[in-house]
């Protein structure tokens, strides 16, 4: 067997032990009979809340398992053909054999990092905010970079995206914008995305044609399902309803239709302004519990507890990446070192590589270069 099939049989089996690795594959088979003996209990859905969880429980063990089984059987199955076309000297054999070991490489590598996301909420639908910073007109435009950076990766998921309230820049781009993004895993993969993130160009606001350097913020929080309760204190809200400011013609609001609800212990404020009125408030009080859920996470979890902290304000020093198109071209995250020339790629929302670096690293507890370092 060639040396760079070789190295994918590797790659593919180390996929494979951090698959096992992380669903404990040792005890899962005891797992799933505990699993299905609970599930034959006729008191069973006495308690739904209860009942739903060890379903989700369940099925996840199940696809985990049966995910493992077949790169496995996929591996060995094609090992087999490669050895057989090898003996009887039959390159097209071999050739559709490697070809399939490369495309489960790139599936088991995917497994992989779904199998990161193990997080209380990473399975959830979540909430992404977008807020302009230092930089006046250049950063409102950067916002507006980013929206679009973002939803396009979210249709590359097949995920589902919803605007929940936009506010327009006075000159270009956006002020803010906040969206909720549906789909598998949508809070497990863009939590990362928390922080600031700074970019430097040749201004198209300029007329000297001088670089300048934008900030704009991102938060992401899990939405908050049935099973999640969180509860508000109605003494501790103030709800006010207004005139939502839309983009002009037929989507400009004639009532006072938007929702702004302040949660005055945290200073939490939310919005809604994109459907009616009794929407926007179920809208923006959900938006309401998730923030203060990320806030109970993020005090369970000291490494996103640090990068929250860490973020500040939408200027300098506090940046968690950043996006560099000139005088050259680069995408650089500070926390992992991950970086790429690719800068067109990223903003049309390649941001995979970035993601898994992250999630790599909030396992390990160490960024790939430090890993690459103690090798």
């Amino acid at each position: 067997m060639r040396a760079e099939i070789q190295s994918i049989v590797t790659e593919i089996e180390n996929s494979l032990t951090l698959l096992a690795q992380r669903m404990d594959y040792d005890t899962a088979p005891h797992r799933l009979e505990e699993f299905n003996a609970r599930v034959e209990d006729p008191t069973l859905w006495d308690d739904p809340e209860a009942a739903q969880k060890l379903m989700r429980d369940r099925q996840n063990l199940v696809d985990a398992m049966k995910s493992y089984e077949d790169i496995r059987q996929e591996l060995t199955d094609s090992q087999e053909l490669i050895e057989l076309g090898e003996m009887e000297d039959d390159a097209e054999v071999v050739t559709e054999a490697e070809d399939a070991l490369k495309a489960l490489k790139t599936r088991a590598a995917e497994k992989e990092l779904e199998a990161l996301l193990d997080g209380e909420a990473d399975g959830n639908d979540t909430f992404l905010e977008i807020n302009s910073g230092a930089g006046g007109t250049e950063s409102c435009d950067w916002a507006s970079m980013l929206a679009r950076m973002y939803v396009r990766w979210a249709e590359k998921k097949g995920y589902k995206v919803e605007l929940q309230s936009e506010s327009a820049g006075e000159e270009a781009g956006i002020k803010s914008a906040a969206y909720k993004i549906s789909g598998h895993n949508a809070y497990g993969w863009l939590k990362s995305e928390s922080g600031v993130h700074r970019l430097v160009r040749i201004s198209p606001f300029d007329s000297a044609a001088k670089r300048h350097t934008s900030f704009t913020s991102v938060k992401v929080y899990p939405v908050v399902d049935d099973n999640i309760e969180i509860e508000v204190n109605p003494a501790d809200i103030r709800i006010d309803t207004y005139r939502s400011s839309g983009a002009g013609g037929q989507h400009v609001n004639t009532t006072d239709s938007a929702v702004r609800i302040t949660h005055h212990p945290t200073g939490i404020v939310v919005t809604s302004s994109e459907k009616s009125q009794h929407q926007n408030r179920d809208i923006a009080m959900k938006a309401l519990k998730s923030r203060l859920y990320q806030m109970e996470l993020d005090k369970r979890s000291a490494l996103v507890n640090e990068v929250h902290e860490n973020a500040g304000d939408a200027g300098w020093g506090n940046q968690i990446r950043s996006y560099v198109l000139q005088p050259y071209q680069m995408v650089k995250d500070l926390r992992t070192s991950h970086e790429t020339s690719d800068t067109k790629g990223v903003l049309d929302g390649d941001l995979d590589g970035f993601m898994a670096a992250t999630l790599a690293m909030n396992v390990s507890g160490k960024s790939r270069a430090e890993a690459g370092a103690d090798d």
